[in-house]
């Protein structure tokens, strides 16, 4: 692919990924009837919605901005972290495949996002390691900084 195809492929993934979540993050901060008899079917408290709401709209912030190299990997780390959790938490409770399977389709579009954008960016690794991108990874000599 080129790079004006990975771009919009980058994007396009990117924006449906943090929509998704934006759209969740505000289901959680309005306290949605649905959502919260779906967090309390898992076993969550009322409390716990408030803060993935937070969480996932700085997450989704960080993600857009990407001034900050190391706070995007955060970023899609907590992410990560979050469809992880769901999907085992809704397995976990009893819920149908199905239903599990959802936050795994979330965790491949972020997947897909955050490959892509180390492939378009791979001067974020030096800004986070202090090497570059490369088969071979980090240097072998000398102390690493960070």
């Amino acid at each position: 692919m080129n790079l004006k195809t990975l771009r919009i492929v980058y994007w396009t993934l990117t924006g449906l990924f943090c929509a998704l979540q934006g759209w969740a993050a505000l289901q959680y901060l309005m306290e949605a009837p649905r959502m919260m008899t779906s967090i309390h079917a898992l076993g969550y408290p009322s409390y716990f919605v408030k803060l993935l709401g937070v969480a996932k709209l700085l997450g989704i912030a960080a993600i857009l901005y990407g001034g900050f190299p190391r706070l995007k990997e955060w970023a899609y780390a907590g992410f990560t972290f979050d469809t992880l959790a769901a999907f085992f938490s809704h397995v976990s409770s009893g819920d149908s495949l199905l239903i599990a399977l959802v936050p795994l389709l979330f965790c491949a579009a972020q997947l897909a996002s955050y490959f892509l954008w180390k492939r378009l960016d791979p001067g974020s690794d030096r800004a986070l390691h202090g090497w570059a991108s490369a088969p071979g990874g980090p240097p072998q000599s000398g102390p690493r900084t960070v």
